[in-house]
């Protein structure tokens, strides 16, 4: 009998999202348990060396770390989402860590006060997706027509935008003809789509109005 999966989560958290994704994906049956970031329970923090989610508990054991639980998951069901090759499978792992740096300028972007790093974050992103630009080829995935890891990585990452782009224009996207391409690809996705509560976007507008920054200005005015 197959263990049972659990995933502990709270689903604005893109680590949370990449992991639900690759479980989607593969048609694996699992449990979501999700938590109170801002009140933890003990029973989380015991098994969670970081106080982070996501969490996977497979029976008995306990796994931390997005990428440790993708990378499990991907060596123990099929389809793999992983590049046979060993070279390729590396550039992937590495642009997997190209996204979560992407991430750490979306976090600025979602609650800075400060004009100056929101544009810079802005910056630092636009100047990212015009490496994927440069890195993307017929698509309509990362890689062609396989969907892979990298692709479960990025579509939280763009995911936001689905939101940012109804409270400002940002100029992100401009001229990334093939970014803007995966994008629509992957929201298109129903493992992408699936990751999230419906009410995802409304979620995170809450979200940003409790952090109060530049963005919850901008957000305030449209509303």
């Amino acid at each position: 009998m197959p263990e049972k999966l659990t995933l502990v989560s709270f689903d604005l958290c893109p680590y949370v999202q990449r992991a639900a994704i690759v479980l989607n994906e593969k048609g694996v049956p699992f449990e979501r348990v999700d938590i109170d970031l801002e009140n933890k329970p003990d029973w989380f923090l015991k098994i969670s060396p970081r106080g982070k989610v996501p969490v996977l508990q497979v029976g008995d054991d306990v796994l931390f770390e997005s990428t440790a639980i993708v990378e499990y998951l991907d060596e123990t069901h099929e389809p793999r989402l992983h590049p046979d090759n060993p070279i390729q499978r590396a550039r992937h792992r590495a642009w997997m860590e190209f996204g979560s740096a992407a991430l750490s300028d979306i976090w600025t972007i979602e609650t800075t006060g400060d004009q100056a790093a929101f544009d810079k974050a802005v910056a630092a992103l636009k100047e990212k997706f015009a490496r994927l630009e440069a890195e993307l080829g017929d698509g309509p995935y990362f890689a062609g027509q396989k969907f892979t890891v990298v692709d479960a990585v990025f579509a939280p990452v763009f995911r936001y935008f689905e939101t940012f782009d109804t409270i400002t224009e940002l100029g992100i996207f401009d001229g990334l003809t093939k970014v803007q391409a995966w994008r629509r690809a992957l929201a298109e996705r129903p493992s992408v789509r699936n990751a999230v509560a419906p009410d995802f976007s409304d979620r995170l507008r809450r979200f940003l109005a409790k952090k109060g920054g530049l963005l919850a200005r901008k957000q305030a005015v449209t509303t």
